[in-house]
């Protein structure tokens, strides 16, 4: 079974190696965890990794997952039409 990994957020190929050597780096809560790995970043914003790392932190720190903040949403800076993203005219 050599040569396995157990994913933890597919969309950016980050393992629980990577979350256990995180937390050996002194990251011990979601947000710097999120920032040091960009776990909750990729495709999925979140959806399906975030929910995982909180239950594997709460029961790797021995945390109750509600104790676990999750990380911060930042919408963008400014609202952008969305005839920017599709190319399509402005006008409608």
């Amino acid at each position: 079974m050599a040569g396995l990994k157990a994913m933890l957020c597919m969309c950016e190929g980050v393992t629980l190696e990577d979350v256990d050597r995180a937390i050996e780096e002194g990251f011990a809560d979601v947000e710097s965890i999120k920032r040091r790995l960009r776990i909750g970043m990729g495709t999925c914003q979140g959806r399906y990794c975030v929910p995982i790392l909180i239950a594997y932190l709460s029961r790797k720190l021995g945390v109750p997952p509600e104790k676990l903040a999750p990380p911060l949403v930042r919408p963008p800076l400014e609202m952008a039409p969305a005839y920017i993203f599709t190319g399509g005219d402005h006008e409608g």
